[in-house]
């Protein structure tokens, strides 16, 4: 998932915005109560099947509330709306004459179920903005559609340049995505990214175009097959740059978006350059741990990301770390912090000191939450063998999240690592998780 650049105002529109808590009350429903029929409300642009696929319960089951908590959650990683309820009407039966049925006492009752939804604004013309390790904060506009004919299918248009100094650095984007093809849970991204800047950390003129091609084929439940094919152009260098992987993931959260509980363990190989007169040639194993566990307001996580590449990888696609996408407390990347193989560990801990929110600013639908958040980043980079000692930094953090459809969460971070021996604030957008991964592009 890409990053649609814009930031809401909170400080300044939360008090003028109708707000509602999104706890989940299923009015007149009880757990046991047969469902006679389902009805659907509140779509203006999602189509119904979109609903339809993420929900357990049926005609002629009964209802759970558990069950609603669980569909609910999956509702909400469709990221298309603001708040999600369920209420129930009571059904008497009737003989064909209309006349109650009343052979028996007590009267079986069973229940209309009635899903309730607000949509998301669907358009989002806006100002853009994106913060990275190697180019720092980047300005542009953005013209995105979250729900393309109302099938859970996001676009987005982008243009950014570099603020140090104004477009020296620019980048051209268009992402497509949707997490069903042809009415199968077959999770597609695409990406065309246009690159024009000069790379201050790895030396090079990064004039290059590249378009990927990332799918996920969810075969059963918790259990993934990923491929990804990639074509990458360097102007300034060795040309063509293909790419081609395979991997699987486990996926046991309980959400994709603001994880609160659950495990995540992706695992991947991948092939880049064809070699010879055409630069480089290695092989990237890939490794993503994720583990989180909630006690009452408290949400602990722990991640852990490791890539590894043997083969010739050449200075336009060493790792870099330092910064809010990276390794939180450094002043960000230089020279000293470029490698060809990397690890990131993360222990993090969060408060949600507001549970996510909905809310409605001149007929825009959205919602909102605030998290504290502290934790503790360590970052190894080296260039052959194993890592020693030299290889390893760390740093501590802390600082505020504002979660928030699209993009996830707004960071507003400051690490501390006694290298440098001075705190440093920082920010981004999407979980470090996602961003982690793309910081390079």
């Amino acid at each position: 998932m890409k990053i649609i650049g814009f930031v809401f105002l909170f400080s300044a529109v939360l008090a003028f915005a109708g707000q509602s808590s999104s706890e989940s009350v299923a009015v007149g429903c009880a757990d046991g109560t047969k469902i006679e029929s389902i009805d659907l409300e509140g779509l203006k642009h999602t189509k119904p099947h979109v609903v339809w696929r993420e929900l357990s319960h049926k005609v002629g089951s009964t209802f759970s509330q558990k069950t609603f908590e669980a569909e609910k959650l999956r509702l909400q990683d469709l990221d298309l709306f603001t708040e999600i309820s369920v209420s129930c009407d009571s059904v008497v039966p009737t003989d064909s004459a209309g006349i109650i049925d009343s052979t028996s006492y007590p009267i079986p009752h069973t229940s209309r179920l009635i899903y309730h939804f607000k949509e998301i604004f669907r358009w989002i013309p806006s100002p853009d903005s994106k913060t990275t390790d190697r180019d720092g904060l980047m300005l542009g506009l953005a013209l995105a559609n979250l729900n393309v004919l109302g099938e859970d299918i996001r676009a987005e248009v982008h243009y950014r340049t570099a603020v140090a100094p104004f477009f020296e650095k620019n980048e051209y984007a268009f992402y497509m995505s949707s997490p069903y093809f042809l009415g199968l849970p077959l999770g597609w991204n695409i990406d065309f990214t246009r690159t024009d800047s000069w790379d201050d950390l790895r030396k090079f003129k990064d004039a290059s175009w590249l378009l990927s091609l990332d799918v996920n084929w969810k075969l059963i439940p918790h259990f993934s097959v990923l491929g990804k094919i990639v074509y990458r152009y360097l102007e300034k260098g060795p040309g063509v740059l293909p790419e081609f992987g395979l991997g699987f993931a486990f996926d046991f959260r309980d959400s994709e978006l603001d994880t609160r509980k659950g495990i995540y363990f992706e695992s991947g190989v991948t092939h880049v350059g064809v070699g010879g007169s055409r630069g480089e040639n290695f092989v990237e194993f890939l490794e993503d741990a994720r583990a989180y566990y909630p006690m009452g307001r408290f949400v602990t996580g722990a991640t852990a990301f490791i890539r590894i590449r043997p083969g010739d990888v050449k200075h336009y696609d060493y790792f870099y770390h330092g910064g809010t996408n990276s390794f939180r407390g450094l002043d960000g990347p230089d020279a000293q912090h470029l490698g060809v193989h990397e690890m990131l560990l993360n222990l993090e801990e969060r408060f949600v000191l507001l549970e996510r929110r909905s809310a409605s600013l001149w007929g825009v639908n959205f919602f909102y939450g605030i998290q504290l958040v502290a934790g503790f980043d360590a970052s190894v980079l080296w260039d052959k063998g194993a890592p020693g000692w030299k290889n390893y930094e760390g740093a501590v953090y802390g600082g505020l999240h504002i979660v928030i459809p699209a993009l996830d969460r707004i960071r507003f971070e400051i690490g501390y690592s006694p290298d440098t021996g001075k705190p440093k604030f920082s920010w981004g957008i999407n979980a470090k998780t996602t961003t982690q991964r793309w910081r390079g592009r």
